[in-house]
C-alpha cells in the first residue's frame, strides 16, 4: 500500500511524537509512516523514543549556522512527503517552508486565535490563558506559513479549564484531551491527501 513518507521535527520529550507512533502502531494513522525524527538539540528525550520504535533520527541543532539548510537537506534525502511539528520550538523561515513546498503541520496549544503567535510557546500559552481567566481553552493543529501560528487550521479541540489549574496542569490536560488526539487526526488526513495525489498521476 502506497503511503505517505513523514518527518517529525521535535525539541524535547516527545510526548506529541509518541501520539503519532502509537497512533501509527494502532491504525489511526494509516495513510502515512514515519520515516525520519529531526532533533534540534542533542540528549532529548524524543530521541529515545524515535529509537525505541526503530525510527531514524538525525540530531541537527538549531543554534548551528545552516540548521535550515541541513534539515531540508534531511527532508530529501529521506524522500519525506510531509512534515509535523510536535513540540518543536523553533520557527522555520518562510525560505525554508517554499523550499520544502510540501504540507508542514504544526501543534499549537491554545485555540487559535486565541494566544499564538511568536514567543506564545510551552507554558507561557497556558499562564497567559489563566491570566487572562479564560474558562475554555485548548488546541489546534494547522498548516504552517511564513507566519508564526498563521496558516490554515485544520482541526481544533476544546478543554475547560478548571479551579485550582496551574500552567502545568493545565498543559498536561491540553496534551492529553486535544493535542494527543488532534495532531495523528490531523496528519493521516493530510498524508490521505498525498495518498490520493499519488495514486492519480500519470
Amino acid at each position: 500500500m502506497l503511503k505517505a513518507s513523514i518527518a517529525v521535527l521535535v525539541s524535547g520529550g516527545g510526548t506529541n511524537l509518541q501520539a503519532l507512533l502509537d497512533a501509527q502502531a494502532c491504525g489511526v494513522l494509516k495513510s502515512g509512516v514515519i520515516r525520519l525524527v529531526i532533533a534540534d538539540k542533542p540528549g532529548i528525550g524524543a530521541i529515545a523514543r524515535a529509537q525505541a520504535a526503530g525510527v531514524t533520527c538525525a540530531v541537527i541543532p538549531r543554534r548551528e549556522e545552516g540548521f535550515e539548510a541541513r534539515v531540508l537537506e534531511a527532508l530529501e534525502q529521506h524522500h519525506i512527503d510531509m512534515a509535523v511539528l510536535a513540540g518543536f520550538l523553533g520557527i522555520l523561515s518562510g525560505e525554508a517552508i517554499r523550499q520544502f513546498g510540501k504540507p508542514i503541520l504544526n501543534v499549537h496549544p491554545s485555540l487559535i486565535p486565541a494566544f499564538c503567535g511568536k514567543g506564545f510557546y510551552g507554558l507561557r500559552v497556558h499562564q497567559t490563558a489563566l491570566d487572562y481567566g479564560v474558562k475554555v481553552t485548548g488546541a489546534t493543529v494547522h498548516l504552517v506559513n511564513e507566519i508564526p501560528d498563521g496558516g490554515k487550521i485544520l482541526l481544533q479541540r476544546a478543554v475547560e479549564v478548571q479551579p485550582g489549574d496551574t500552567a502545568e496542569i493545565l498543559q498536561r490536560r491540553v496534551m492529553e484531551q486535544a493535542e494527543w488526539k488532534l495532531l495523528p487526526q490531523a496528519a493521516e488526513t493530510i498524508a490521505a491527501e498525498i495518498v490520493r495525489k499519488k495514486e492519480n498521476m500519470p
